[in-house]
């Protein structure tokens, strides 16, 4: 069985090195990083992920203009997106460590890692 691919993009540099480095030591997942979102759709297209972590809060595009020009493409429209963002509190989130809004799932910040792959899990598997 491959390993699941996960894109994260977030234009905090730091949080994505860590997020990346704390996904890819559970050894269950192979993570690229886009720190640019103008640069988003490139670095998809190339890595084909299984799931994309999305900020909402960025500069020049935002998650959501983000998630319309992966959502355009055929070959990364089915790729589920799971927005992070500060727009939502972890109290917001409670248990499920998500919320859904419009179909769209949201994680909040600052990222709770056990929580986080809770959520991932839960994705992928819907996503199989």
């Amino acid at each position: 069985m491959r390993t699941p691919r996960i894109l994260m993009i977030d234009d905090d540099v730091p949080l994505t090195q860590t997020v990346r480095i704390n996904l890819e030591d559970t050894g269950r997942y192979e993570v690229r990083v886009e720190n640019n979102p103008r640069n988003a759709l490139a670095t998809a297209r190339e890595f084909q992920p299984d799931l994309v972590l999305l900020d909402v809060v960025m500069p020049e595009l935002d998650g959501g203009d983000v998630s319309a020009l992966l959502r355009s493409d055929p070959k990364l429209a089915k790729v589920p997106i799971i927005m992070v963002t500060a727009l939502v509190s972890n109290q917001e989130t409670g248990q499920d460590a998500s919320i859904g809004s419009g179909g769209q799932i949201m994680v909040a910040k600052p990222i709770h890692f056990e929580k986080l792959v809770l959520v991932i899990e839960s994705v992928l598997s819907k996503a199989q």
